[in-house]
């Protein structure tokens, strides 16, 4: 038996903007595999380009990969041509062992059979016999948990519930090689856990995943490596950390270079000469910005939003006011110097960005806007990118 479960040696896979011309191309290779003529697939032609391009990595059995990277990078592609879906059009791809994938909501359904005749139809297309489908039947429906909905067309069916039969049938079929794109984002947090308790014990029994996800914590929690694609390129790495940093820093431009300023003050209040603290963090640490200012009347009782969410989302990992903390602050006449501290940031592994609102009382105006990137490295034999301090103790 090979050593590998998944090798892939300079693959490549085109494909053509237009639809006319892809047409075209397609009629005259065809043309030309018939008269012997081997065309060749190296050569870009007008309108064509690489949706995945000169990608290698070598998988052993019972290793977990991570595929990720932003939208249109050619995540899918890859997938597929694992899944044989796609012949590569340049390099060379080896697989040994059956190949379980879940691939695309609702693949290899038909919409108007019932969920009933699709497990028979899908098994079978996953390689199983009529009489191995019958024997893990009870198992499946009970995995899928679709209820009553078992003998209903699968026209009907929510992308939720595509998704767990899909499941369901590709996880009993006994795959050497599991695929799995980001299609289980559409299951529910319960159905998600079990997909991945489920994904930990087939591990355990070596069957080889790979698991396309924007998931993070997903990716760091259960792959041992990585594959970045970005615009058809792509980097492979043995340090799931040192990928998804990277990952984090391609929705992320020079970090000194952009600050967003949308508000420094007005004509009675100006913040001027900002200092900032070290950008570039470990989980833990302190954030401080301290902001002189001039102002002409007194500002009192105003609200300061302190916030820290992901470059690549709006999702707010913390927020908070000084209301929340009962703290009064007044900006009086005069000269002074206000500073705001993030306290002990409980983050591994991301690029984030703090932001800073200063609004007058009752949030009537706003005088200051700051948006602010920061680089919170990774800490060893943490995953995730929360990060907990803990205490141990032992008798």
């Amino acid at each position: 038996m090979p050593e590998f479960a998944i090798k892939v040696e300079n693959a490549g896979k085109k494909f053509t903007k237009s639809l006319n011309r892809s047409m075209l191309y397609g009629a005259v290779d065809i043309m030309q595999s018939a008269l012997g003529v081997l065309p060749n697939s190296e050569i870009l032609r007008k309108d064509e380009f690489w949706a995945v391009d000169k990608i290698s990595f070598e998988l052993k059995q019972g290793e977990t990969l991570g595929i990720i990277g932003p939208n249109g990078s050619g995540k899918t592609t890859l997938l597929k041509m694992l899944n044989g879906i796609f012949m590569p059009d340049r390099g060379n791809i080896e697989i040994n062992g059956k190949v379980g994938a879940l691939i695309q909501v609702g693949a290899g359904f038909h919409p108007m059979l019932t969920g009933k005749e699709n497990i028979f139809i899908n098994g079978s297309i996953l390689g199983m016999s009529t009489k191995e489908i019958k024997s893990k039947f009870d198992s499946i429906v009970g995995f899928a948990d679709i209820g009553d909905f078992l003998d209903a067309p699968v026209k009907h069916y929510s992308s939720g519930m595509y998704v767990r039969l899909g499941f369901a049938i590709a996880i009993h079929c006994n795959p050497k090689i599991l695929l799995i794109d980001e299609i289980l984002a559409v299951g529910d947090a319960g159905f998600q856990n079990k997909c991945l308790n489920e994904i930990g014990r087939i591990r355990k029994e070596g069957t080889t995943t790979i698991l396309v996800s924007h998931n993070m914590h997903l990716i760091s929690t259960y792959t041992e490596k990585c594959v970045l694609m970005n615009k058809g390129t792509a980097q492979y790495f043995e340090n799931i950390s040192k990928g998804v940093q990277l990952y984090s820093k391609l929705f992320q431009n020079d970090l000194k270079m952009h600050i967003d300023k949308n508000c420094n003050g007005n004509d009675n209040i100006h913040f001027h000469d900002i200092k900032l603290s070290n950008q570039f963090l470990d989980p833990g640490d302190d954030f401080v910005v301290e902001l002189p200012f001039d102002s002409s009347i007194d500002y009192y009782d105003v609200d300061i939003d302190l916030t820290i969410n992901t470059a690549e989302d709006a999702v707010k990992y913390f927020q908070a006011t000084n209301k929340a903390y009962s703290k009064i602050i007044d900006l009086k006449i005069g000269s002074h110097k206000l500073t705001c501290t993030y306290k002990n940031i409980q983050l591994n592994n991301v690029i984030a960005r703090a932001g800073i609102t200063i609004w007058s009382n009752k949030r009537h105006e706003m005088l200051f806007w700051w948006s602010i990137p920061l680089e919170i490295k990774a800490a060893k034999h943490c995953t995730g990118r929360n990060f907990l301090q803990i205490l141990y103790e032992l008798d």
